[in-house]
């Protein structure tokens, strides 16, 4: 494992490795050869590709539309925990018509937080990713149905996976589901303080089980911590006198409330508090771990040939035809052509003349390109220093595949301004005018127009030299 940049750079590189282990591998030539060219570690440069094929493929959008909606699903469950700690506080003490039985008002506040928060921390014994954060879970499950699009089911699965490899996914979820049970008990608390100044409830301990003795001691052990942190207790005598046989006097009303509301704070919101800012804080450090690239897993193997070549040279896979017949040739790396007009051959027939007749002093001559390592070595060239006017030359007698299409488009992306133009026809030969508007409308599709595509050399090297052709021939 070595360093890989940050976590959203790491979450982008999961979500593509998903992507390609799914969908087969994205064609990433020029991808490879910028990530090559940028130096670096193995990690870094699939970092770097990783980057440029998310831009392309808008891997970088649906990670940030995923989060977008992550935030609003998280910020309508907080909604919905401070409605529900609005009712809860209702629910326990009613409408002030009756007394409020102070057993079942504590259980209505603070018994589900109570189960809850007990589960999780028996969760943290229990090897997995969840952890005993329900809530959390709930919250990812929800944002999971509200992603649309083909890609985004993958972003919550690279998030989960990366996570879960750092041990930081069952602290986030964590940390998720202690914030919005801190919302609901704050909630909860406002709604008691609010309730308990503007109304008069009566309080007793009715009960038909408990001896009042038990009720006392039970009364103490849960008062004792909140009297600790100077919320009020009520004696023993008022404890025995509440026993809804007895009126109480105002300050015993009083010794009730803050009663009441030293539980809430101190088993509840306390509790809450303490634990979510252990969670958060484990689930960041954990989340740096995770911003490490483990080349370890599948799909970064095969990676590492082409994004670390042990040499950088490019050598013909065959030997040359004819001598005029011109081929690319690696430059020294660090080397690339100089700021003049390039002309370049594409897979020319083997007895064609090359160079063509009429080139300017100042045009560079690349050749004829015809395999995919002399392919890489020109791409790589001009990826070190692009050309200010590029032609290509190609043989319309041929019919155009994808490969040459996409190709002539990553050349044109290293170059200020690039043209194509056809081989002039043989002598006595006619030109296939079908076969070269299949390649007009071809080359239209990758992004080259009809303006930039000339039927004869003449014109277009003509453009190459610095003539400005206003008018070119279909």
């Amino acid at each position: 494992m070595s360093a890989g940049g940050s976590f959203r750079q790491a979450w982008l590189t999961e979500t593509l490795r998903l992507r390609e282990a799914h969908w087969g591998p994205l064609e990433d030539s020029a991808e490879v050869r910028r990530a090559r060219s940028q130096g670096g570690s193995f990690p870094q440069r699939v970092v770097h590709r990783a980057r440029l094929l998310g831009r392309r493929e808008k891997l970088d959008q649906t990670l940030h539309n995923w989060a977008q909606i992550a935030r609003w699903s998280l910020a309508a469950m907080v909604a919905l925990a401070l409605v529900t700690g609005f009712g809860m506080a209702l629910a326990a003490l009613g409408d002030g018509s009756r007394p409020v039985n102070l057993l079942l008002a504590v259980t209505a506040m603070l018994g589900l937080h109570a189960l809850t928060f007990l589960l999780w921390l028996a969760g943290l014994g229990i090897r997995g990713n969840g952890g005993g954060a329900w809530l959390g879970r709930l919250w990812l499950d929800a944002t999971r149905k509200l992603a649309r699009g083909p890609d985004a089911a993958l972003a919550p699965r690279a998030l989960g996976g990366l996570l879960g490899r750092s041990g930081a996914l069952r602290w986030s979820l964590g940390a998720v589901s202690h914030l919005l049970w801190l919302a609901a008990l704050l909630s909860l608390l406002a709604t008691l303080l609010a309730l308990l100044s503007a109304r008069r409830y009566a309080f007793n301990w009715e009960t038909t089980l408990l001896s009042p003795d038990a009720f006392v001691a039970l009364t103490q052990a849960l008062g004792w911590l909140p009297a600790r942190l100077g919320f009020a207790m009520p004696s023993e005598a008022v404890i025995r006198l509440s026993d809804g046989l007895h009126p109480l006097p105002q300050e015993a009303l009083a010794l009730w409330s803050s009663w009441l509301v030293g539980c809430v704070v101190v088993y509840g919101i306390i509790p809450r508090l303490i634990a979510f800012g252990a969670s958060a804080l484990l689930a960041w450090r954990k989340t740096r771990r995770a911003a490490v690239l483990d080349t370890s897993l599948p799909g970064y193997a095969s990676l590492r040939p082409r994004l670390m070549p042990p040499s950088e040279g490019i050598a013909p896979d065959a030997p040359e035809g004819a001598e005029t017949h011109a081929h690319v040739a690696a430059l020294p790396a660090g080397t690339g052509f100089h700021d003049g007009p390039l002309i370049v051959g594409l897979e020319l027939a083997p007895d064609t003349a090359w160079p063509p007749s009429g080139l300017g002093p100042e045009t560079q001559n690349a050749g004829v390109v015809d395999s995919r390592a002399q392919r890489h070595a020109l791409l790589d060239q001009l990826h070190v220093h692009p050309v200010p006017r590029l032609l290509v030359v190609c043989d319309g007698y041929q019919t155009p595949d994808r490969g040459i299409l996409a190709y002539i488009a990553q050349l044109a992306a290293q170059s200020g301004e690039t043209r194509v133009s056809f081989m002039d026809a043989p002598a006595g030969a006619q030109a296939q005018e079908s076969r070269q508007q299949a390649w007009r409308t071809q080359l239209e599709a990758v992004g080259v127009e009809a303006g930039q595509v000339h039927s004869m050399l003449g014109p277009a090297l003509a453009w190459l030299a610095g003539a400005r052709h206003e008018t070119l021939q279909p």
